[in-house]
């Protein structure tokens, strides 16, 4: 087992490093230059640059330095949590992500949440029904809420229960009626991939010799599906919750912006457009930070669902 978690740990590790890596070679190779962008800004859209101000300003950020002495500070500072001013506000970085963290989080958590209880609920109740032809269309239907993005979902959420009926607020965060329309809007794909994966797992362990055996020992549909079934058959959908961390977290970017939240995704769109290289750092570092802390998670929770994975991988 402490190999087993050691091997996690190092490549959670790994990932990490990349991400950081690859972070900073992209926001060095993309065109624009993040000094010419703050002089402009503090000048007025359209304004020369100076060059001498250009300079000490380059100095003053420490972009003058080397590439490569860059990246090493870049690391360093980023070991210790250190991920220096935002070019576009002089604020520091950790600040600024902290105040926006929270609305990201609830946003986040909610649509997660969301994702379990519909997904499940959904794939458990499907693989409950009394023929196969109602199963494979209701798995089927979920495939529709895959297929719809999520800021044209969040428009028509808007357009419908905002404008038309009246029922939730359109904008702005703070409240859970606010919260409600973007977790919907957030989590609908999400609901649709996990509740597909679930119960084509399900019906692929319903057919294994161990559940049919208890189906012969009289044991009804329910108690097959949730005491046999579905503890293998969450195998796969634990696998795939864990990488929706990922495209949860992505999908926020367009969704806060649809309903003007205030969170780590319009921080994003803001950061990118003013070329703010530490705010986008940060960004990535937290991103890829939570990506491997649950992955982390979810492969401790796998010896306890099917203790064979930690024989497995240990070659024992």
């Amino acid at each position: 087992m402490t190999r087993y978690v050691l091997v996690r740990l190092v490549n959670g590790l790994f990932v990490l490093w990349a991400a950081l890596t690859v972070s900073f070679l992209v926001l060095h190779l993309v065109p624009g230059d993040p000094v010419s962008v703050m002089l402009r800004g503090a000048g007025g859209e359209g304004s020369a640059v100076d060059p001498a101000a250009a300079d000490e300003l380059r100095a003053e950020l420490g972009l003058d330095q080397p590439v490569h002495q860059q990246y090493l500070e870049f690391v360093w500072n980023a070991l210790r949590l250190d991920f220096g001013t935002s070019f576009q506000s002089g604020e520091e970085v950790t600040g600024v992500l902290s105040r926006a963290l929270p609305a990201t989080l609830e946003l986040a958590v909610t649509s997660l949440l969301l994702v379990l209880l519909v997904g499940v609920t959904t794939a458990v109740g499907a693989s409950l029904l009394p023929t196969a032809r109602l199963r494979s269309a209701v798995l089927s239907a979920t495939v529709v809420g895959n297929a719809l993005p999520s800021f044209w979902t969040g428009i028509i959420l808007l357009q419908v229960f905002s404008f038309g009926l009246g029922w939730f607020p359109a904008y702005g965060n703070g409240e859970f009626a606010q919260l409600v329309l973007p977790a919907i809007a957030l989590a609908l794909p999400s609901i649709g991939l996990l509740t597909q994966v679930l119960g084509r797992s399900l019906r692929t362990a319903l057919a294994e010799p161990y559940v049919r055996t208890a189906r012969a020992k009289g044991a009804s549909r329910l108690r097959a599906v949730t005491a046999h079934a579905l503890r293998n058959a969450a195998i796969p959908a634990m696998t795939l919750f864990g990488l929706m961390i990922g495209g949860i977290v992505a999908g926020a970017i367009i969704t806060e912006s649809v309903f003007s939240r205030q969170g780590l995704g319009r921080l994003t769109a803001e950061a990118i457009s003013a070329h703010d290289f530490p705010v986008i750092r940060a960004l990535v570092f937290l991103a890829g930070a939570l990506y491997v802390a649950v992955n982390l998670a979810v492969d401790l929770i796998y010896p306890k669902v099917d203790p064979r994975i930690v024989l497995r991988s240990t070659g024992a």
